[in-house]
């Protein structure tokens, strides 16, 4: 946790952070939303000019129907899932801090696309909030995401008319109610369907070098999953940890969760549950890759049961955990 000045006065405000979403799975919705994601140079590490011709000449003009398509099949009456369980979290945690009797304003935004970072704080202004905790709904802290967060945040408030004071909690990966709450979810599941074979605990990748230049994503990726693993009480050989959602021909952390189901499989191992120990909510990357196309990767390759256990998303338990970390990054102002 990083932060910025004392406590003002006044009602304070959280402002809940997501990755983001496109307005609809239209072709040219999911296109402006990935122009906004792929263009942010916390995303992509690339000289600008170079990255701007690949972006503009190759990706967007044949990426953004694949997608869609992609989107189309997870999409609900909600819209995006990502962000009705995002709205379902924002107004959770409101009333829990509502049931503490804090005095707190809980905003939700995104990185990129609909709510923004700006839309968010603009609320939080006309709510009379001075003081300000954001809070990236990413366990593990990347440059990628948890950074992205940082710049969006400080490039609305660049015009000087209002500077709150800004509090940011970076990172939550070993925290002891996260660990807690992962594991009680798993436990739900495998009381339902049984324990597997393996449980695959599948991480969003990101460049390897990246990780070379210092960003401390896989090594909180690992610690995660090792607590996580001690907390159910697995032996080494009934888990293992992967990384999902690579683009581009450069290599990204391994091992890959695609490939690794295939070599599970052909190695004898018949059922396996994934679950996504980075991701606070059910999305694109979630709902489709690793529920739907990686399913069929496993059971191509001569696998039997696959079974994806959903993210935390709004369960009581992840709301308390929020709910803890606004009371743990406020103390001064949260009873």
């Amino acid at each position: 946790m990083s932060m910025q000045g004392k406590s003002g006065s006044g009602t304070q405000g959280v402002l809940l952070v997501n990755l983001g979403t496109p307005n609809s799975p239209s072709v040219a919705d999911v296109r402006s939303y990935l122009r906004e994601f792929l263009w942010d140079p916390r995303v992509v590490k690339m000289a600008r000019l170079p990255w701007w011709l690949v972006l503009n000449l190759v990706i967007l003009p044949t990426r953004p129907k694949r997608t869609a398509a992609a989107y189309a099949r997870v999409w609900t009456a909600e819209g995006s899932p990502l962000l009705a369980i995002s709205k379902r979290q924002q107004q959770a945690l409101q009333a829990e801090l509502d049931r503490r009797s804090s005095d707190t304003r809980v905003v939700l935004a995104m990185t990129y696309g609909n709510p923004g970072i700006a839309a968010g704080l603009h609320e939080l202004r006309a709510a009379g909030v001075q003081d300000i905790l954001v809070l990236p709904l990413y366990p593990q802290y990347s440059d990628t995401t948890t950074a992205a967060v940082h710049d969006a945040v400080t490039a609305a408030l660049q015009d000087g008319e209002w500077q709150p004071q800004l509090r940011y909690v970076d990172r939550y990966y070993q925290h002891p109610t996260y660990i807690n709450a992962l594991a009680e979810s798993i436990r739900q599941f495998q009381s339902a369907h049984g324990s597997p074979d393996k449980l695959v605990m599948s991480f969003h990748g990101i460049p390897q070098d990246y990780v070379e230049a210092g960003d401390p994503y896989a090594g909180e990726c690992e610690e995660t999953a090792r607590l996580l693993a001690e907390a159910l009480g697995l032996s080494a050989d009934q888990w293992c940890l992967t990384y999902q959602s690579r683009l581009g021909p450069k290599q990204w952390l391994q091992p890959y969760t695609c490939e690794q189901l295939a070599v599970l499989a052909r190695e004898g191992t018949r059922n396996v549950q994934l679950v996504c120990p980075g991701f606070s909510a059910d999305c694109l990357e979630t709902l489709e890759e690793i529920a739907i196309e990686n399913r069929a990767a496993f059971q191509a390759a001569g696998g039997e049961t696959y079974d994806y256990i959903p993210c935390l998303n709004d369960h009581p338990a992840h709301i308390n955990l929020f709910a803890e970390l606004v009371a743990q990054n406020m103390q001064d102002r949260v009873s």
